[in-house]
């Protein structure tokens, strides 16, 4: 193999990629960097085996086409060390590959390409789907910070792609709070689903660019989005997904309509007084006003904001885990919210101001703790 390659190019691809390298394996080839050279493209490919990627970079003049596997770490230090340049990559007869830039070279091992995993994607009946980038962006985002770290419900550490012909809602819960985010950009000509673990999940929405669209191949076991010149092919969790609309409320007759960040900001301070442990605090809802209280007795701690608001129902005290409510507050983009409470028993389900229902698809649902 030898080929001319610009330095800055290759190595937006292996960082491209890299994120796939195992941090620990018992499969040493796994440390590597697949590299495929095919007529003007290489081709890399970086894998865990439950997690694949794969990109193409141009090369500036292929002299001679091959495969080899090369160490991941070794190289990319040296490339970021490297300024944009042309570099020439030409592999010897010794297992050994050099790097030839302007005043220097290096010498690096290299391994077969045969003892590199097969990488396998999804089955030739898999299911098929296009998602705008920018939307899956925001729905990954949107609810990855829900999941769920439970080993007895695997089901619950992804999130769900509920998708039907005419949308797309995205779910993620950890049994405290449960968040979805619904498109309309991305449909299917019948109902399908499935579970992507919360880990390809980050990186794929680390990896995309806003402007491109997501061709989205998947099957029982395995998923395969496609994007541009990239590839991430990665296992599936295999599992039922509990029955999420079932627990949406749909009767909440009290409603609360408030500044976003205002109200994020009152809990925050609120609840530096809030018990360590238990970071609860109790909102107080009166017409017209919203009073956060926290209080930690076994330091003497407490304190608590009166909020001038918009509020319609009866009056009602209820109590957060303060930790919780910032979350979902500090994930949504929306300027104003709406609360709708029931009673101080069963869950609040929190989304935009209706002003703001037709640009804004998220919702929250936050479950109550008792208070004193």
């Amino acid at each position: 193999m030898e080929f001319i390659v610009s330095s800055a190019t290759l190595l937006k691809g292996i960082m491209d990629v890299s994120k796939a390298i195992p941090a620990k394996t018992t499969l040493p080839i796994l440390e590597n960097f697949l590299f495929d050279l095919k007529e003007d493209k290489l081709t890399l490919t970086a894998s865990d085996q439950e997690l694949t990627l794969r990109t193409a970079v141009p090369v500036d003049s292929a002299v001679k086409e091959g495969s080899i596997a090369v160490p991941a770490r070794q190289l990319t230090e040296l490339l970021k060390a490297l300024p944009d340049q042309p570099l020439t990559i030409r592999t010897g007869g010794d297992n050994t590959f050099e790097c030839i830039w302007n005043n220097g070279n290096s010498s690096l091992p290299y391994f077969p390409a045969a003892d590199y995993p097969a990488i396998k994607g999804a089955d030739d009946d898999a299911t098929e789907v296009r998602f705008p980038a920018a939307e899956l962006i925001d729905g990954i985002g949107g609810t990855i910070y829900a999941t769920a770290d439970d080993e007895m419900r695997p089901a619950m550490n992804g999130i769900y792609f509920d998708m039907e012909p005419e949308s797309t809602t995205l779910v993620a819960s950890d049994a405290h709070k449960l968040i979805c985010y619904t498109t309309t950009e991305a449909k299917v000509a019948e109902k399908a689903s499935f579970i992507l673990h919360k880990k390809p999940a980050g990186v794929l929405k680390s990896i995309l660019d806003k402007d491109s669209e997501v061709a989205i191949r998947f099957d029982a076991k395995t998923v395969q989005f496609n994007f541009g010149d990239t590839m991430m092919i990665c296992r599936l969790i295999v599992g039922k997904y509990p029955q999420y609309r079932s627990v949406i409320p749909q009767n909440n007759p009290n409603i609360l309509k408030i500044d976003r960040q205002q109200l994020l900001n009152t809990v925050r301070r609120v609840s530096v007084c809030a018990n360590k442990s238990s970071n609860h605090i109790k909102l107080d809802l009166r017409q017209g006003q919203l009073e956060v209280t926290a209080q930690d007795l076994g330091f003497a701690l407490a304190a608590y904001e009166k909020l001038e608001c918009d509020y319609n129902g009866a009056d009602l005290s209820i109590g957060f885990k303060s930790a919780f409510l910032i979350e979902i507050l500090s994930n949504m983009d929306c300027e104003s919210l709406v609360l709708k409470f029931s009673d101080a028993k069963h869950s609040v389900l929190i989304l935009p101001s209706e002003e703001e229902a037709a640009t804004e698809k998220i919702c929250g649902i936050l479950m109550p703790i008792m208070v004193s």
